[in-house]
Order: C-alpha cells, then sequence, then structure tokens
C-alpha cells in the first residue's frame, strides 16, 4: 500500500533520541514534518538536519514541529544531535516499522550493489493528522526552503 496525499498518516508510537515515547496524535492541531533520511552523521543527512536546524526559526514562526527518523539508535541520535546542535526531535525506527509504514523502506541500488535502505523522503502532515504532501527521492539542496514555501502557502 503507498500512501497519497490526503491520506491519513499512519500513526506511530517510537522512541526519540531521549529515550522518551512520540506519538503522532500528539501533534494534532499542528503541521509536522515529518523527514526520513538514511543515517546519522554521513554527509548527506548531516547537510540536512543542519538545514533544518539553520531555519528551524523559521519554521517554528510557521507552527510546524519537525521530526527526523532513521533506523539508528537513540544513541546514536544523541550523538547526531549534540554534535550538530539539532533543535528537534530524533525519532529511533530501530524495527523499521515507522519506514515500512510511510514506504520509504525500498530496494536501493549503488555502484552496482543492490540493498535496501531509507529512501531520503518527506512528509507534511496536517493538524487533521492528513499527510498534505510527500515529498520523495528527496535532493537535500533547497529542499527546507521548498517545505517553507509549501507550508506558507498553506
Amino acid at each position: 500500500m503507498s500512501l497519497k496525499e490526503g491520506d491519513k498518516a499512519p500513526s506511530f508510537a517510537a522512541e526519540t533520541e531521549k529515550g522518551e515515547r512520540v506519538v503522532l496524535t500528539q501533534f494534532k492541531g499542528k503541521p509536522v514534518i515529518l523527514y526520513f533520511y538514511p543515517k546519522d552523521l554521513t554527509p548527506g543527512c548531516t547537510q540536512e538536519a543542519c538545514d533544518f536546524r539553520d531555519s528551524f526559526a523559521r519554521l517554528k514562526k510557521l507552527g510546524v514541529t519537525v521530526l527526523g527518523v532513521s533506523k539508528d539508535s537513540a544513541e546514536s541520535h544523541r550523538k547526531f544531535k549534540d554534535k550538530h546542535e539539532l533543535p528537534f526531535t530524533l525519532i529511533a525506527d530501530t524495527d523499521g516499522e515507522l519506514c515500512k509504514a510511510y514506504g520509504v523502506w525500498k530496494l536501493k541500488s549503488l555502484y552496482g550493489r543492490k540493498f535496501m535502505g531509507i529512501e531520503r523522503s518527506t512528509f507534511v502532515i496536517g493538524p487533521d493528522q492528513r499527510i498534505r504532501k510527500i515529498f520523495p527521492k528527496v535532493k537535500v539542496k533547497g529542499h527546507v526552503d521548498e517545505l517553507i514555501e509549501f507550508i506558507k502557502e498553506g
């Protein structure tokens, strides 16, 4: 089953970098950016996280909650967050259930080698918990600005 814009966002209960439980319904009434990335402390993922960090004040002004998701452990997320002073929550989807629910766990190919991994993707979830926009196969450069423009347009 693949998600479409307008679908109800798959609910989840997951662990944050602080070891706390986070559930999608706690953000009801607010827009949420749920972004999936392959791995903590890798160049592209670090750039993307730092772009969110650098635009965090603008996102906050729009009332947006940012949640980053990868299959890394809470401990790995803590190190990533501390090293780059990330002001938003990172979700440790160690069992991959969240990645599967959102359809971002895909067969990837690198230098002819095939493997399963997270396809860098972003979901904008509206205050009604419905998916307003899906950005698949995200290119990091300019992505956060693109998200802000989309949210501003309402």
